[in-house]
């Protein structure tokens, strides 16, 4: 036994993962580093996670800095020391082993015995669960069972097995599917030049080489699929497994070479015998037509290869291992029987041949597993930490970097596109006013914050097409087509919310004049005030709410008296429709809570700061309190959900779901609002709970913003997140992660640091309140 522990910084609780790690090749030490990678970006330091590396005495490794110690699983006596040193630790507060029979082949007693002096809280990951049990096995499983805290297993067939065969309580084991990647879905043509493939059809398997995964079964259905189509061409991906070298070096990849020169396949199939970096695989993935996975091990319980496809893609035809049987259903995949070349080989020409349907199965697939991404699942292993922990963990989420590469592929020249398909920008949606008004906002934040000039191309954009819709009469069009044509939509559509927003964006570019270009300004300035020629005339509350906001903005550096005449006209009514609906129960403009609740109370807010009128605070103040009594708790956000908006009186009705990325979004730009104009530092923590929904702090813990693409999911809804990432949610996520950049760069335990409390009146800085 090595111990190689260094110092636990500032006394961090620390969790200690057993299993095989990189440098080491195999499928667990490549799950065990992805899944702590996760951790660590998903949660920062809220505790700290170290490795105990599985080896044996005759195959040592040059372990990366995490690896604080080795346990040589053929030493009896490295087991002993190994439980001694970690029982020793002051921080150590749980234990993670990763587990496959294999690893502790011909030491299970000594595991056992290692397992039960261990005085720390243990979670077992089971990663193979094997059905019917003989004596041995069983007893073997059962020991491990008392010795543990928790079991985790990936599916749900390996938990229904641990508790039908093996008489484990199912309180005791918590599902956690295996972890996939997050992918940027490039264009295949584009991967497959990269890659010298193209005019190719590729069928593709990955995984360290054995005869378990029964290769052969997929190069006899070639001889059947390349008569019909004679340019598909079958990457096999990956080494050799380390141990069937060891057992019997390459012969089984050479009698697969042998049969392929034998069947005349020589241009059909091509190994790649390599251990490939990660974003390499990830790229063959998403070039891949047809994933085959041809596994002939009937008790397989998951295959991170199988997941991995599924997560890039790609239509899978699988064997029915239980993962593929679960997985699988409802148009996700296509399950073949155990080696059948004739039924693999009919399947894959069917999918060839319908495109349709191949699309279809491709789509399924990528809603089927997104729950599983990996940050999903360092959420699920965090909780479940927190959970067994005796004191609990200080869980915080780490604040992702800006990423505006899906804001910028959504924008064309002319303007932002309204939709995405997944995260592919949809031309046919056409363009709105609503997305690109709270584009430029964004992109306003951001050149505000970062002063990079890159930024003056998409604010010039977003702002002419504002101008694009703004008619003679003063009034703005929504709808635009991909020929930059109005559509008949905007007959149909009360367009004032629409007009509302338009004005706030212009109001917010102005705000910040000293940063831009003299033109651009003046031009706004002329845009601005051509479009408040007629807003007296609108009636809808929060088309007034974004048009106070916008003069309040535009306010700051281009006084006006006929816009402050607007914008004290605009929040008397929304003053008259607050005395009008509010009582003891209920203080609010409307009789019922909507969509975009938060810039009410913020409008007035703004109201008060701009005119100092005293009701106008008052009515900020007890409005915006109410509303966020109706959509926090301690520790979540919760916000109106638009299957069924909250009526007066009924206000326990609540739906699930319908949760929508715009709304929390508008919360924290309120919150921030208050915050700077009250110094309340509940408003502050109200932002970082709210903000924490986008990062899987939500009822289905799963992540809401995408950080691979930089894109935002459109909603969350009850079961299920809806993985489009069009340009609402999308803007959304980033005007509330510039908003949050204000306060806190990437865990807010550890800032301020200072926080400005503003003065109400002069919006200047007063005094520093450290937090």
């Amino acid at each position: 036994m090595i111990n190689r522990t260094q110092n636990t910084p500032d006394n961090l609780p620390e969790i200690v993962c057993i299993t095989s790690y990189p440098p080491r090749e195999c499928g667990i030490a490549t799950y065990s580093q992805d899944l702590i990678t996760a951790i660590r970006n998903k949660f920062g330091k809220s505790f700290k996670i170290s490795i105990c590396a599985l080896e044996h005495q005759t195959a040592k490794y040059n372990y990366p800095k995490e690896v604080a110690y080795v346990l040589e699983t053929d030493n009896s006596e490295s087991y002993i020391e190994t439980a001694e040193n970690i029982n020793q630790s002051k921080t150590i507060k749980i234990i993670v082993v990763q587990h496959e029979f294999g690893l502790f082949k011909n030491n299970e007693n000594d595991f056992i015995e290692f397992l039960k002096q261990l005085n720390k809280p243990i979670i077992m990951v089971f990663h193979t669960v094997l059905p019917k049990p003989g004596d041995v096995l069983k007893k073997l499983v059962k020991n491990i069972n008392i010795a543990v805290q928790q079991i985790v297993v990936m599916t749900k067939t390996s938990a229904k097995i641990l508790t039908s065969d093996y008489e484990i309580s199912a309180d005791k084991i918590t599902v956690i599917p295996h972890g996939t990647h997050l992918v940027q879905h490039l264009d295949k043509e584009i991967l497959k030049e990269k890659y010298h493939l193209s005019g190719r059809k590729i069928l593709a398997t990955f995984g360290l080489l054995s005869s378990g995964k029964c290769i052969e079964t997929t190069i006899s259905a070639l001889r059947i699929i390349v008569k019909r189509y004679p340019d598909v061409l079958f990457l096999v991906i990956g080494k050799t497994h380390p141990n069937v070298i060891k057992e019997e070096g390459e012969q089984y990849r050479n009698s697969l070479e042998a049969k392929i020169k034998t069947l005349h396949l020589e241009y059909n199939v091509k190994f790649i015998n390599q251990y490939l970096p990660l974003t390499d695989l990830l790229e063959y993935l998403q070039l891949t037509d047809i994933y085959l996975f041809t596994s002939k091990d009937r008790n397989q319980a998951v295959s991170g290869t199988f997941s991995y496809a599924l997560s890039c893609g790609c239509p899978i035809i699988s064997t029915p291992i239980p993962h593929a049987i679960e997985v699988l259903q409802n148009e996700t995949g296509i399950i073949v029987d155990f080696e059948n070349p004739k039924q693999l080989a009919r399947k894959v020409i069917e999918l060839i041949e319908d495109v349709n349907y191949c699309t279809r199965i491709s789509a399924n697939g990528i809603h089927k597993i997104a729950p599983s991404a990996w940050e999903n699942s360092a959420i699920a292993h965090s909780m479940l930490f927190d959970t067994i922990s005796e004191k609990g963990l200080p869980l915080q989420f780490k604040i992702p970097e800006v990423n505006l590469n899906h804001i910028k592929k959504l924008t064309t020249p002319f303007g932002m596109l309204q939709f995405s398909i997944i995260n592919k920008p949809d031309l046919d949606s056409g363009f709105t006013l609503d997305d690109n008004a709270r584009a430029l906002v964004a992109m306003c934040q951001q050149y505000k914050l970062t002063k990079d000039k890159s930024c003056l191309e998409y604010i010039r954009i977003y702002f002419n097409f504002i101008k694009y819709c703004l008619q003679d009469e003063g009034y703005f069009l929504n709808y635009v087509d991909i020929n930059q044509q109005f559509t008949k939509q905007n007959n149909e559509t009360n367009l004032s919310d629409s007009n509302g927003r338009a004005i706030w964006a212009l109001g917010y570019l102005i705000s910040i004049s000293d940063h831009l270009p003299f033109d651009l300004v003046e031009e706004a300035k002329a845009t601005m005030k051509l479009s408040l020629s007629n807003v007296l005339k609108i009636h809808s509350p929060r088309a007034m709410a974004f048009i106070i906001k916008g003069i309040y903005y535009a306010n700051i550096k281009n006084k006006s008296e006929t816009n402050l005449l607007i914008l004290e006209h605009l929040a008397n009514k929304l003053v008259q429709m607050y005395k009008h609906e509010a009582n003891e129960n209920w203080q609010w403009f409307e009789s019922y809570l909507t969509y975009g609740n938060s810039i009410l109370s913020e409008a007035m807010l703004c109201a008060y700061l701009t005119l100092e009128t005293p009701i106008y605070k008052e009515i900020a103040l007890l409005s915006f309190d109410f509303l966020l009594s109706k959509i926090f708790t301690k520790d979540s956000i919760k916000v109106v959900s638009n299957k069924g908006w909250m009526h007066s009186g009924q206000e326990h009705i609540r739906k699930i779901g319908g949760e929508q990325p715009i709304d929390v979004a508008y919360t924290i730009l309120a919150l921030s609002k208050f915050y700077d104009a009250f110094g309340d530092t509940d408003y502050l923590q109200k932002m970082v709970i709210a903000f924490n929904w986008f990062l899987g702090k939500n009822h289905l813990n799963q992540i809401i913003y995408n950080p691979c693409t930089g894109g935002c999911y459109d909603g969350l809804e009850e079961d299920y997140v809806n993985l489009n990432q069009g340009a609402e949610s999308t803007v959304s996520y980033l005007m509330a992660r510039l908003t949050l950049g204000h306060y806190f760069k990437t865990e807010p335990k550890n800032l301020p640091l200072v926080i400005q409390k503003r003065d109400l009146k002069t919006s200047k800085q007063l005094q520093h309140i450290p937090i």
